[in-house]
């Protein structure tokens, strides 16, 4: 979805829009919030902390300017060039496009090829402080992650503060102060960023690096963040994870960074000289070219997604979290308090996930097949305890062994799991597949395993046929029983009554009237071959 940016000149608002993509965020970490795992109960998810990309956040910003008449251009005034106070041609007036400077040209992305920028009116109420309040709104928290940048086109002012809200401009409470000379202006000494440490990082601070001038580097103030994190991360940031560390454990740092409303306070525009040049006035005033504000939507650490919609952005959240910040739990989703994710253990974190109350549990979880739930710390996760209706698994929605999913029946019904009935002296074990087919032993099938194979009969399972009317047939007069015995006359003994019985007792001889015994047919020979002499079959 992409949306038009809708300008509103006359109310001094100005609205910045565009999709904001997931892609995945820029240091590398936290950019999955679930995967899919497999334990001993099947496929279950695996929590992680997650937070959407960084971006470049002056798309989705509302400015708002007090007084709301200080810009120039109505009615229509000259004011001097910035490069020569004594050459005061120049004009601005709100009426014609080319020569107007309203305030969304802070925001603009044509660069500077022409120049376009915001400008004030002039300083013509001298001595009346010309002051002004540029507020920058997002109607959301959003967590910093690069350097504020204000590109002045008039030379910086004297006299500035930049400061911040945590309640949508209820309240506001100083980033920085810059002044040419910091003990006149806020009676406060001079420091630079590089004055701090990691234990003096949340100090506010007088800086009077960016000096009044004229030139292109003198025209650019900022609010650096990045040397900020440079105390946890190293000067070139490449220890992240260090830094995400300390803003887990360091109390009020990930607050520092975090921000609804930006509000730049302009109280004194560049003079440059001790007095003010009160015959030319039309040389004083503001103007700013271009501001960059660089984060991301604050998730607490349950969003990987943040959407542009309607003029409001709102993380999508995980984790059966909700809310614009996904600050609570959903409902039916309460059996605990709520919390943000933890950055620690690195790299992925802690996903503090919220799980289900206990008057929800039942058919919200576990398709009604359980009524209490357990929250296994390790896996960060919810599972059913003690699945009915023969089920089994996170959810209660696998099958037990020995039964398989009823394809007719909803998940929720208690029919969904049948009973395999795996025949268990012709099944290798009681399980079955996904359409209740059981695993059989050799010679026996069907899908119960209760039939048997050509060539085998049924006798406490299935088993190799000992004689047949096909195959194996008993010889000397004897009858198949069965199929697993010969029945021998009183003279004959074998498995077939292939031996004269008087062979095992020692008395068969030339006068005892007993011929010598046939040989054996090939299947004969094959059967004893298999059976062995030791066949539970031989008599």
């Amino acid at each position: 979805m992409y949306l038009s940016r809708f300008l509103s000149i006359h109310a001094l608002w100005v609205t910045v829009s565009s999709l904001m993509q997931p892609y995945p965020l820029v240091w590398g970490h936290y950019d999955v919030c679930k995967t899919q795992i497999y334990t001993e109960e099947g496929k279950v998810w695996d929590y992680m902390a997650c937070q959407p990309e960084s971006t470049d956040m002056t798309k989705y910003l509302k400015v708002k300017l007090d007084p709301p008449d200080i810009t120039c251009g109505d009615p229509p005034e000259s004011f001097c060039a910035m490069g020569n106070p004594y050459m005061c041609n120049n004009e601005c007036d709100a009426s014609t496009p080319e020569l107007a400077h309203p305030p969304e040209l802070m925001f603009d992305f044509e660069g500077r090829h022409p120049s376009t920028f915001w400008q004030s009116a002039t300083w013509k109420e001298y001595p009346k402080p010309l002051q002004v309040n540029i507020t920058l709104s997002w109607s959301k928290t959003i967590e910093l992650t690069d350097n504020i940048v204000i590109t002045f086109e008039s030379g910086r002012p004297d006299q500035m503060i930049l400061e911040k809200s945590l309640d949508y401009g209820r309240t506001w409470q100083p980033y920085q102060y810059y002044a040419t000379d910091c003990l006149d202006a806020f009676h406060m000494d001079p420091k630079s960023v590089k004055d701090l440490s990691q234990h003096t990082v949340l100090e506010i601070i007088c800086t009077e690096e960016y000096s009044t001038g004229y030139t292109t580097n003198s025209k650019i103030i900022h609010f650096e963040i990045k040397d900020r994190f440079a105390f946890f991360a190293g000067p070139r940031l490449r220890n992240m994870a260090s830094l995400y560390g300390q803003l887990d454990t360091t109390k009020k740092l990930r607050d520092f960074f975090t921000v609804t409303d930006l509000r730049i306070r302009l109280l004194r525009p560049a003079v440059g000289e001790i007095f003010v040049d009160e015959l030319h006035l039309a040389r004083y005033f503001y103007a700013i070219s271009d501001i960059k504000v660089r984060g991301r939507c604050k998730c607490n650490l349950h969003a990987t997604v943040c959407v542009y919609d309607n003029s409001k952005l709102t993380c999508e959240c995980e984790h059966n979290t909700t809310g614009p910040d996904c600050g609570k739990c959903k409902k039916n989703y309460q059996g605990r308090p709520w919390s943000p994710g933890s950055y620690l253990p690195i790299p992925k974190g802690t996903a503090n996930t919220c799980i289900p109350s206990i008057s929800s549990i039942g058919n919200c979880e576990c398709f009604g097949h359980s009524n209490r739930c357990s929250y296994i710390d390790l896996l960060n996760t919810v599972i059913c305890v003690s699945c009915k209706h023969n089920t089994r698994g996170q959810h209660c929605e696998l099958c037990r062994l020995g039964y398989f999913r009823n394809a007719s029946a909803q998940l929720d019904d208690e029919n969904v799991c049948i009973e395999c009935y795996c025949n268990p002296l012709g099944s290798i074990h009681d399980r079955c597949n996904g359409s209740g087919f059981c695993e059989c032993k050799t010679g026996t099938t069907g899908p119960k395993c209760d039939e048997c194979l050509p060539g085998n009969s049924w006798h406490y399972g299935c088993q190799p046929n000992v004689c047949d009317n096909e195959l194996l047939h008993c010889q000397n007069g004897g009858t198949c029983h069965n199929n697993v015995r010969c029945l021998c006359p009183a003279a004959y003994t074998g498995i077939l009554c292939e031996k004269l019985r008087c062979e095992e007792a020692g008395s068969c001889g030339s006068d005892s009237g007993q011929a010598a015994p046939p040989q054996g047919s090939p299947a004969l020979l094959l059967l004893t071959a298999l059976l062995g002499t030791a066949s539970p079959w031989a008599f």
